[in-house]
């Protein structure tokens, strides 16, 4: 969206008005239509995560950028007494331009896509749609009815308050004199609502940091009692003893002093993210359930993966890489051109970018996430380096490979409902890799699936087609149509059916594309039924054509010349019709029918 307009110079700072998106998004937020308000501390600490990042990765660039404070982690304190919980970056703050840009206006895409996709579920949104659409920022209103960010950045040196209501349409921005002095970075203080005030308490905090954050690569400290024994005298014990080793004649040694343990409650931060990142780890030492909560957590995914592929290679190059094949189609799925962000590439576990999708991947495995960790690429890579490093075109090629290789595996289980979930989402990228990638479309070949004459509700395989081959039968027999039953309909499929020789249906207009680039499978060619010359394999079929062919010379020559050259190429007898009088089919090599559709739609 555009930048917000300043409303009036108030002596306190500047008012701004929200743009209109923003306004929507706020309502629907207080009108809580989120089942779980939990979601506001992942995105607050996944945002503060992004700020640590990009200051980060300056670093590399001009180490002089972490001068006014080198220590990066992320600072999460409750305070019940004033009901509030405050989240502090060191990242890279914001300068009162940004702030205006980050917080007075969304993405119009990205609101707009979520709103859509709301109204898609019927009001009832899962916790994970504010996340997918980058409006994270604005989930601190689930459970607050004031929010007040105060930032840093080193770009102006100045240190700015932001300020906001819940029920407002506008915010302040002044400079801020809280006299809390910021070295760099952001932090925001939440002013928590009546029934909400639980987010104060730094146990139910540790829960959900653990919960959702655990991944986070910077520390996350959270301000956090903790009881610590100390040993002191127990002079009631002690004045005992030594009264009965008085009384016995002060026989032996005089009792030493007892002891006993006290508790003392220590305020202090303490780190709420242990682990070191998964990909880093062994496989073996690795369950399934941390594999499904990592990537749920990385890329606010909230359906399990149907597959997870985690691998490293060494030798003349070094790289660790985590694949995943989501559980579900993207909201966004019907823009095949559309910038995926479904990799994340690391150089020696340092994040350096979600937007090299094309160089790792190509377009049509544009839905695999993953992460990737280089050892060999320099930390301020760019695209430029990317596109001409031979070490990303090894990385590449063996993404490519591990991408397809898991979901054939998906392919080969016993329990096909994975598959079917799997093609339902993903097919058309199957097909569309069959269309671009010509080295590994063989492979792609047997990951196809098509409904069939014999396949009744279900999908059929290209294998399983060729094991139902009938003797003799030389081709795989495909017909294009709008649906099954015109499909079915179709006088061009008459005899075959009635011989039991199975037909394809290509039922989507990818279809046919794939499998004309395809052109074989198992040395099996791809035939057209709607075209001239179907050759069923049968020799008495055969035979009888050549027989009425002649018979009926004089009628299909009467007929041609009746009909004309302009109108039709030739007239034939068919060898294919059972109960249809005649049928118009397509030359052998032009265009069929339903392409020519494609092709002028």
């Amino acid at each position: 969206g555009r930048r917000a307009a300043p409303r009036a110079a108030a002596a306190e700072g500047q008012t701004y008005e929200y743009k209109a998106e923003v306004n929507r998004l706020m309502d629907l937020i207080v009108n809580s239509l989120y089942s779980n308000k939990d979601v506001f501390l992942r995105e607050l600490v996944s945002n503060a995560s992004d700020a640590l990042d990009k200051i980060r990765f300056k670093s590399v660039q001009d180490a002089s950028v972490l001068d006014a404070d080198a220590q990066l982690e992320i600072r999460v304190k409750a305070d019940p007494e004033a009901n509030t919980l405050t989240i502090e970056d060191s990242g890279v703050g914001m300068t009162r331009e940004e702030l205006v840009s980050s917080l007075g206006t969304i993405a119009n895409s990205g609101t707009r896509g979520f709103l859509e996709a709301l109204e898609a579920q019927g009001g009832a949104a899962d916790s994970n749609l504010i996340g997918q659409f980058g409006v994270g920022f604005y989930s601190a209103f689930l459970v607050a009815d004031k929010v007040t960010v105060r930032t840093k950045s080193n770009d102006d040196g100045q240190q700015w308050r932001w300020e906001s209501t819940v029920e407002s349409s506008s915010y302040t921005i002044d400079e801020d004199d809280s006299g809390e002095a910021i070295a760099r970075g952001t932090s925001i203080t939440l002013h928590l609502k009546e029934d909400a005030t639980d987010y104060a308490d730094a146990e139910k905090l540790s829960t959900l940091l653990k919960q959702y954050s655990e991944f986070i690569s910077f520390p996350i400290m959270l301000w956090k009692s903790e009881s610590v024994p100390r040993e002191v005298e127990d002079t009631e014990a002690t004045t005992k003893k030594k009264e009965e080793w008085e009384a016995g004649g002060k026989e032996g040694d005089e009792p030493a002093t007892v002891m006993k343990t006290e508790w003392d409650t220590v305020w202090d931060w303490r780190k709420s993210n242990e682990s070191k990142p998964i990909w880093v780890r062994s496989s073996t030492e690795v369950e399934k359930a941390e594999y499904d909560d990592f990537f749920k957590a990385t890329f606010k995914e909230f359906l399990e993966p149907l597959a997870h592929s985690h691998f490293s290679v060494e030798g003349q190059i070094e790289f660790k890489a985590l694949l995943y094949v989501p559980g579900m189609a993207p909201f966004e799925q019907q823009d095949m051109m559309k910038k995926s962000r479904s990799m994340k590439l690391f150089v020696k576990r340092v994040f350096i970018s979600d937007e090299f999708d094309e160089d790792l991947m190509p377009r049509y495995l544009s839905f695999i996430k993953g992460i990737v960790d280089s050892n060999d690429l320099p930390l301020n890579v760019s695209r430029e380096i990317l596109q001409e490093s031979r070490v990303v075109r090894i990385i590449k090629r063996r993404l490519l490979a591990k991408s397809i290789d898991m979901i054939a595996e998906i392919a080969n289980r016993e329990d096909k409902a994975d598959y079917e979930k799997f093609w339902e989402a993903f097919g058309r990228n199957v097909k569309l890799g069959v269309i671009e990638d010509k080295d590994n479309a063989p492979k792609l070949g047997k990951l196809l699936r098509f409904s069939s004459s014999k396949s009744g509700e279900g999908l059929t395989s290209l294998e399983e087609y060729v094991e139902r081959m009938k003797e003799g039968q030389s081709g795989i027999y495909f017909l294009a149509a709008d649906n099954r039953a015109a499909a079915e309909r179709a006088p061009f499929v008459e005899r075959l059916i009635k011989r039991d020789i199975e037909v394809l249906y290509l039922l989507e207009p990818i279809d046919e594309v794939a499998l004309t680039n395809l052109a074989k499978f198992d040395e099996k060619e791809f035939v057209d039924v709607s075209k001239e010359d179907v050759d069923t394999g049968d020799e008495e079929d055969a035979k009888q054509a050549e027989e009425d062919a002649a018979l009926f010379e004089g009628l299909t020559k009467w007929l041609a010349s009746t009909i004309g050259s302009e109108q039709v190429e030739k007239v034939v007898v068919s060898k294919r019709l059972e109960g249809s009088p005649c049928i118009l089919v397509t030359s052998k090599f032009g265009w069929s029918a339903n392409m020519e559709r494609i092709m002028k739609a």
